[in-house]
């Protein structure tokens, strides 16, 4: 088998706001290849800069586009193709979009692969562990603290035994960020878990302040309270702070997973396959089971990354709860027939092969830019 084509597909909604939802836009990767097997995949990153590096010309030996590395190749070989990319990407795109890019290709060689040999993803990466996950609905804070409430009452009525609230107005104020946490566990109540997702907002001296001021809130996490490159801060929070602390999903490499992990001290890593690629979530899974550390995906995008982030935790040995976005948005819902349902409060494997989706072409025509 030979791919013939690699495409970067730009998808917009006709309003996009500085709200930090990355379901108002994303870049989809399609791997064609001559025996007709077709594998998707989907970055979370910036959208017309992906496609650029996929769609890039050559310059030099260690500067070309990712369709030209992988012209020809074997996608089966997947290791190989990997090598490829970074290869061609060595000069420009080692970390940030250039990774981001690669962690595309990557999720769409594994549905190859599946469909291929006529298995799910998770039978190729040894799993499953588990075939269903505890659902965390992920929605950002209310702009207020009284709407705040609001979209937790009516989370929380759907059915999820759990609720993260991220970003926003999280930061502005002492008073404000009580106020937000307060808000967000009275309004799902005292029997559903609440998880804060602060937003890189604080030094950790203000991170572990406010850690001790939400305790009484009961939250299960505080997540991505520092910048991501402030290891150093979160080694001195995670050593002292009430609450587990979580992050990763900014992290698209290994040894920066690994240093988070290691020199950190995370209670929870939490990597993104359209970041990261499907490849490495695994590998950093498993390197946190080793340290006796926790596993969550990051998924704030479609129907292709939730697949990609179930098939990626079933291959973990001890994963427990998913990242289940609830964007009210087009492009996480309507991108693939499959709408994993949430039943009982988990969600479940897909079956079919490969990711085990199927692409809706409608919704790609509909919102295509680029």
């Amino acid at each position: 088998m030979k791919i013939t084509r690699v495409s970067a597909i730009v998808l917009r909604l006709p309003q996009v706001t500085a709200a930090c939802d990355g379901t108002q836009d994303t870049c989809l990767i399609k791997i064609e290849t001559d025996e007709g097997h077709t594998g998707w995949g989907e970055v979370d990153s910036c959208p017309t800069v992906v496609k650029a590096i996929v769609e890039a010309p050559l310059s030099h030996q260690i500067c070309n586009g990712i369709a030209n590395a992988l012209a020809g190749a074997d996608p089966l070989a997947l290791d190989s193709c990997m090598h490829r990319m970074q290869s061609a990407a060595n000069y420009y795109g080692r970390t940030a979009a250039g990774a981001h890019a690669m962690a595309g290709v990557n999720i769409a060689l594994w549905d190859i692969a599946g469909k291929a040999c006529g298995r799910p993803v998770y039978q190729l990466l040894g799993g499953p562990h588990k075939t269903r996950f505890r659902a965390y609905c992920s929605i950002l804070f209310g702009d207020t603290p009284a709407e705040t409430y609001e979209r937790g009452r009516r989370f929380a009525d759907l059915g999820f035994t759990a609720v993260k609230f991220g970003w926003g107005p999280m930061g502005q104020s002492e008073a404000n960020d009580i106020a937000l946490v307060r808000e967000a566990r009275r309004g799902v109540g005292d029997q559903v878990d609440v998880l804060i997702d602060a937003g890189q907002v604080w030094d950790w001296k203000t991170a572990l302040k406010r850690a001790h001021q939400f305790t009484e809130f009961r939250p299960f996490w505080l997540e991505e309270p520092l910048h991501p490159e402030d290891v150093a801060g979160y080694a001195r929070l995670c050593a002292a702070s009430p609450l587990p602390i979580a992050t990763g999903e900014a992290e698209a490499r290994f040894p920066d997973f690994e240093r988070l992990l290691v020199e950190g001290g995370l209670d929870w890593v939490q990597p993104d396959p359209g970041r990261c690629g499907i490849s490495t979530m695994v590998e950093v899974a498993r390197l946190a089971h080793r340290l006796h550390r926790k596993v969550v995906n990051h998924s704030f995008k479609s129907g292709i990354t939730i697949a990609a982030s179930l098939h990626g935790l079933a291959a973990a040995p001890h994963g427990e709860v998913f990242e289940y976005c609830m964007a009210d948005s087009p492009l996480r819902h309507d991108l693939t027939v499959e709408k994993f349902p949430v039943v009982d409060g988990y969600v479940h494997l897909p079956e079919g092969p490969g990711l085990g989706v199927t692409i809706r072409e409608e919704t790609i025509q509909k919102y295509r830019v680029a």
